[in-house]
């Protein structure tokens, strides 16, 4: 009777992805652990790390399948009940203490998804003792194409082969809901570097004017204020920087306000530099540009420029 052809022969990989007869040892295979398979799913995220980056930038993968013998991945389930989970987490709090390391290396650190998911699986053709593995960037495109581009890393050689396979080659493996994680990635940046990021994120208020002019036919236009110190322009306004909050009208000044966040107190604050500023049907005093007064701007306010010009403030 003929014997059966593997799985990984039919596809043409059993000597990239399954050690052959020649790599396998007379020796019992060494039982898997929990702190092997943790070991075994750094070493990968490491070695993406080196084969991927380029330049500056670190590269690296965001999916991970690991692949068992069945009856290896059988007694994790069974006796080990949980324990896929701890070691998937404890791999990704390891992977930021990496890219951490790299970041006060000067190196740029930033992912290709938003998430990593792991896949644990087991396939009939495994020894036991066997574990492979192959992982993607995970890009977090909704595109399906009709072949899977697959990176295997060899354990024989170590060295990175791509391939494009049809989908249809995975339905070999098994994997039950424990064996499946998906997580967000949410990298903590220390010290400065943190405090920058919440900063960059920060939005302060949301402004929003409707315009009159014939030209624009009501408009809306709106600014966010991402910035501690913003400033309020004109049609006539040359500056093109972020903190500039420019409204293409002849009615508002350039320049014709600045509002700032006071971090003392949490709250918002105006200075008037155009010909007439009302704050809540209240007017406030014109200032020099040179030597700003302030009056406090509530959040929920409305803000008149030269009795035309309404701009609403809200909460960021």
């Amino acid at each position: 009777m003929e014997s059966k052809t593997s799985f990984w022969k039919r596809i043409g990989l059993q000597d990239l992805f399954l050690p052959g007869d020649q790599s396998k040892s007379s020796s019992a295979a060494k039982a898997l652990t929990p702190d092997s398979i943790y070991k075994y799913i750094l070493e990968k995220f490491k070695e993406s790390v080196r084969e991927l980056s380029f330049a500056e930038r670190i590269v690296f993968y965001h999916e991970y399948m690991i692949c068992f013998n069945a009856e290896d991945y059988k007694q994790f389930l069974t006796q080990k009940q949980g324990l896929f989970g701890i070691i998937v987490d404890e791999s990704v709090k390891q992977f930021y203490q990496v890219l951490n390391n790299y970041e006060k290396e000067g190196k740029k650190v930033q992912p290709s998804s938003s998430k990593w998911v792991f896949r644990l699986v087991s396939h009939p053709d495994y020894e036991r003792g066997d574990i492979g593995f192959i992982g993607k960037l995970l890009p977090g495109s909704s595109q399906k194409d009709d072949n899977l581009r697959v990176t295997f890393i060899p354990r024989q050689t170590g060295v990175v082969q791509t391939f494009d396979v049809n989908e249809d080659i995975l339905k070999g493996f098994t994997y039950y809901s424990e064996g499946y994680y998906e997580l967000p990635y949410s990298r903590e940046v220390e010290g400065k570097e943190q405090e920058k990021v919440k900063k960059s994120n920060k939005i302060y208020a949301r402004l929003d004017t409707i315009m009159p002019d014939q030209k624009y036919s009501g408009k809306k236009f709106e600014y966010l204020m991402k910035d501690e110190d913003i400033v309020v322009s004109g049609s006539e306004e040359t500056r093109d920087e972020k903190n500039v909050f420019k409204i293409p009208s002849d009615w508002v000044d350039s320049p014709h306000l600045r509002i700032r966040f006071n971090a003392a107190d949490g709250k918002l604050y105006l200075s008037s530099f155009g010909e007439k500023t009302i704050i809540n049907e209240n007017e406030v005093v014109r200032s020099n540009i040179n030597a700003p007064e302030w009056s406090e701007l509530p959040i929920n306010s409305k803000i008149m420029l030269n009795g035309i010009i309404g701009i609403n403030i809200f909460k960021g």
